[in-house]
């Protein structure tokens, strides 16, 4: 028998082998305690086989949860900040007008933040506060929140309340009267002003000048406590050029900027966020915040901005006489498209930046596939399922309808919790495994889902892949069905705190089934 020359049998080992590669493997264990991780990265993942392959998720279209439509709010009501506060759901969102009449813009009278607020995150009103008038002098029975009428909170300040961020303070040494922040945009001088409230609905100024000035900001600019570096971190519109001049002229790339601060007052200097190998693309909001259930990593949704230009396609999606209308102001009111995207990051400046689209514009119909659609809200909050005895559910909104009709809507969509991302493996099979860790807790919980014959198995090995006694593939209860949490059993058994604390590796092998997340508790 010949021999094969050398090249070539590499070559079979290469072909034969059907490894996949996430990153050269890590010396040190990696400390997972008992934290969530989710399958949204290659973190934890040492190798995996050509069939185990991350998945992005889509969420799914509910009902309108809000229509803007009143007399103050205009046609183009956006950058929503959405939370859950206690009992309640809270919702801030800019209240604006654009009135697109051929070859001109017509009068703006919108310029406010609005608030409204749920009991369940589905059903919304629209309080009558009594803070502004509407129009000026008029009654004050409406929903404003921050107006300009009144210069006893705005002191010298120049804010522009239809670009705000607005969120809870988990810092837990926040002042009582700045339990609630928020983050608008100041016109003149350019920049950033940050807010403070002890209610969420009475404002004060944290500094009369704005806090942050190196950017664009005409986006929904953000700020949030990160309890997982316990500091305040931003992120901000930046052009990758710069601007042509002192007000706003774009030049290069939509962009992301980010900053740290331990006051809100006095930040680090602006880091631009990166993407690895993934392409520089049009990104028009951040929506950034740690994830509630995994708080050591952030999750964004932004919005991806595209110019198509006129053509066949272009002029068949809905409401091509409108469309053609409002480019006679210019062609970007007419032609462009907005849709939303999916990021990751483990350090607030490298993000996983998934290229397909999370949230696509959808199947046309009237007020939609235009500029200022798909903008997902600031940010997600747990809902109870609409199916009986089903677990909670998470809920993203979105626009839609912006700028193409009286006003805009908000409509809800609703994902599986952790179901962003998982690792699948059709019914031929694939396998993961993670780099070495250490963990602390009794069970290993998987928040997975399979086919009734599909499964997963968990084996638990040395580093450098030694079977351990009673925790093989072989030991292991396959594991099928759909769960947020079921724990992974071994001869019988799910407990594994004899290993806590020392260094281990998981070999997972997966058919038809997915992996979500997993926990040590």
């Amino acid at each position: 028998m010949k021999r094969l020359p050398a090249f070539c049998l590499c070559l079979l080992i290469i072909l034969t082998t059907n490894i996949t590669y996430a990153d050269k493997p890590t010396a040190k264990p990696i400390d997972v305690g008992s934290r969530l991780e989710l399958m949204v990265d290659n973190t934890l993942i040492a190798t995996r086989s050509a069939n185990a392959r991350f998945v992005l998720h889509h969420p799914v279209p509910q009902e309108v949860v809000i229509s803007h439509d009143s007399p103050w709010e205009g046609s183009g009501c956006g950058y929503h900040s959405i939370f859950q506060d206690g009992d309640k759901y809270k919702m801030y969102y800019k209240a604006w007008h654009l009135d697109v009449q051929q070859g001109k813009l017509g009068p703006n009278p919108s310029f406010f933040t609005c608030y409204a607020e749920s009991d369940d995150g589905i059903h919304w009103k629209k309080p009558n506060l009594g803070l502004f008038a509407f129009p000026k002098g008029g009654s004050k029975d409406n929903n404003i929140v921050i107006g300009l009428d009144r210069r006893d909170w705005m002191k010298t300040a120049n804010p522009d309340p239809v670009h705000p961020a607005v969120f809870k303070d988990e810092n837990p040494n926040a002042a009582p009267d700045a339990k609630y922040k928020a983050i608008l945009r100041s016109r003149k001088p350019k920049g950033l002003l940050a807010l403070k409230s002890p209610d969420g609905l009475k404002w004060s100024l944290m500094s009369e000048k704005p806090v942050i000035t190196d950017g664009a900001f005409d986006s929904q600019n953000l700020a949030f406590w990160d309890p997982a570096t316990k500091q305040y971190r931003a992120y901000w519109r930046y052009f990758t050029a710069g601007t042509t001049d002192k007000v706003w002229k774009p030049a290069g790339d939509r962009a992301i900027r980010t900053a740290t601060s331990d006051d809100m007052i006095h930040w680090s200097k602006p880091q631009d966020l990166k993407y690895g190998d993934t392409p520089s693309e049009q990104l028009y909001t951040n929506q950034i915040k740690p994830y509630y259930r995994a708080p050591h990593i952030l999750m964004g949704f932004p919005t991806r901005y595209i110019e198509r230009g006129w053509s066949k396609s272009m002029e068949a999606l809905p409401e091509f006489k409108h469309r053609k209308m409002r480019s006679s102001i210019s062609d970007r009111y007419g032609m462009a498209i907005s849709e939303g995207l999916f990021m990751t990051s483990r350090d607030g400046v490298n993000f996983k930046r998934w290229q397909e689209a999370f949230l696509r514009p959808g199947i046309q119909r009237k007020g939609t596939w235009a500029y200022g659609n798909q903008y997902i809200a600031w940010q997600m909050v747990e809902t109870k399922s609409a199916i009986e005895d089903a677990p909670n559910e998470i809920s993203l909104y979105s626009t839609e309808g912006y700028w193409t009709g009286k006003g805009s809507q908000l409509r809800r969509y609703t994902m599986r919790i952790d179901g962003f991302v998982s690792i699948n493996a059709p019914m031929k099979g694939g396998e993961i495994i993670t780099r070495p860790i250490t963990f602390t807790g009794k069970e290993l919980l998987l928040n997975f889902a399979s086919s009734a014959a599909g499964s997963i198995v968990v084996a638990i090995e040395t580093p450098d892949g030694k079977p351990i006694p009673g925790f093989t593939a072989q030991d292991c209860t396959e594991v099928f069905g759909d769960s947020l949490a079921r724990p992974v059993y071994w001869k019988n058994s799910s407990d594994v705190s004899q290993l806590a604390g020392k260094p281990v590796r998981l070999k997972i092998k997966l058919k038809d089934a997915d992996l979500y997340s997993l926990q040590f508790k």
